[in-house]
């Protein structure tokens, strides 16, 4: 496990690589809880000790919990008023976590430009979904990354039928205006593309098809990575709307509209898109992903890379002051931004 860096803050902060993030749509990501009821083999957990590590050997444990839901809500809030609009709640599954209710139940006004997403795997949604549908989400974003029992059970390691999954989605649009799919192109999968498609086609929900992103934990299952040529292929015998978005914070996207539904295909073919943030950064040649995320975790932790753990910042009493917060995660990104963390 990296070690967290403590805070240090310089007498004058400057937020403009912070603002710069902003502006480009970066994330908050709050991942609510590391613990999951399902377990992808292709999840890192994004720095944690992630859900398959921990099956096989029970003294592989994530992180403690430090973070109550109050000082969720204050990291959220410190950062909504310092510019980051767009939150995204995760995990491992977020609806796992003991604190759901009260976060999701409790956010802060986002206003005119700020979004709530939820991100889940759908399996405790019907669950949850007295409490939840009194939630103030956007928009609840499912993963979907299998179509029947055999294929949940291969990628997913459960015996959590596919029903499961289905059904919460069903619950999920009885809640919510805006609800879509993610679906990683794996060979586990391969064969079921199509049907997933034509799942989120007929119900009109938007779905992203994403290339699998290469990281330690996954190095030994890269054979499973599945190239989205195949699914972009598909689409163009469906469609000849399509463009190209590159702006922005992240991967680039090639989107496509079919009968109206939107459909994303995220692959490094389209580069990638560091917004001047990663100039410096000593891993940006391996990377396919670039500056696009500030994560909040459970232990009290925010990292300006998902994939970069050395770069995690230690803000557990900064919630007792929030704008000394977001002023310490700014002078964090501008460091970050100068090479000189």
């Amino acid at each position: 496990m990296s070690t967290t860096r403590p805070v240090a803050q310089a007498p004058t902060v400057d937020w403009t690589a912070l603002h710069n993030f902003a502006a480009l749509r970066g994330q908050l990501r709050v991942s609510l809880t590391p613990r999951c009821n399902i377990a992808c083999f292709f999840c890192h957990n994004e720095d944690d000790v992630p859900p398959p590590l921990t099956r096989m050997d029970r003294s592989r444990q994530p992180r403690a919990r430090v973070y109550g839901a109050d000082d969720f809500l204050t990291v959220i809030g410190s950062m909504m008023k310092a510019g980051v609009k767009r939150v995204y709640f995760t995990g491992g599954e977020p609806l796992n976590s003991p604190l759901a209710r009260d976060v999701l139940t409790a956010l802060p006004p986002s206003g005119p430009d700020g979004s709530y997403t939820l991100i889940t795997n759908g399996t405790q949604v019907r669950t949850h979904q007295k409490w939840l549908s009194g939630a103030p989400l956007d928009k609840v974003k499912v993963s979907l990354h299998y179509f029947s029992d055999e294929s949940l059970r291969v990628i997913a390691g459960t015996r959590i039928g596919i029903d499961t999954v289905l059904d919460g989605i069903d619950a999920s649009r009885e809640m919510f205006e805006r609800v879509e799919l993610n679906c990683l192109l794996l060979k586990q999968n391969a064969h079921e593309i199509k049907s997933i498609l034509e799942f989120a086609l007929n119900r009109r929900m938007p779905v992203q098809f994403i290339e699998l992103v290469p990281t330690d934990f996954n190095d030994g299952r890269a054979d499973t990575a599945v190239s989205a040529e195949g699914i972009i292929g598909y689409l163009r015998t469906l469609t000849r709307d399509e463009h190209v978005e590159v702006t922005g914070v992240g991967q680039g996207r090639r989107v496509f509209r079919v009968d109206g539904v939107e459909i994303d295909v995220i692959h490094r073919d389209l580069g990638r898109h560091h917004v001047g943030q990663c100039g410096t950064c000593p891993v940006r040649t391996k990377c396919v992903e670039g500056f696009w995320a500030l994560r909040v975790d459970h232990a009290g932790g925010i990292q300006p890379c998902l994939l970069r753990g050395d770069l995690r910042l230690d803000v557990t009493d900064l919630t007792k002051d929030p704008d000394r917060l977001a002023s310490v995660v700014a002078g964090h990104i501008a460091q970050f931004t100068e090479g000189t963390l």
